[in-house]
């Protein structure tokens, strides 16, 4: 069950009452012009060139040595130094 003519009227009639014609024109202008610039950007996005690809790591270099950190006691086997 959709809309009908009725209910499209009364809920125009009232948001005229709320607002008035006035209020009502420049809520239209500025949502016609938010309209405007949001096609010309995505025109605008779609008429830029692709960026050239990120650069690539080399891979043909050693990877970076460092030394192991410290093992926790829980890590090692070790009992902790509390008791419950």
């Amino acid at each position: 069950m959709g809309i009908g003519m009725r209910e499209l009227v009364v809920i125009l009639l009232v948001v005229l009452l709320v607002f008035g014609a006035k209020k009502l024109r420049t809520i239209g202008s500025d949502l016609g012009a938010a309209v405007r610039g949001f096609k010309k950007s995505m025109n605008e996005g779609e008429d830029e060139e692709i960026s050239p690809p990120p650069r690539r790591i080399r891979t043909d270099e050693p990877d970076a040595e460092f030394a192991e950190a410290p093992k926790t006691p829980r890590e090692a086997g070790q009992k902790s130094d509390r008791s419950a």
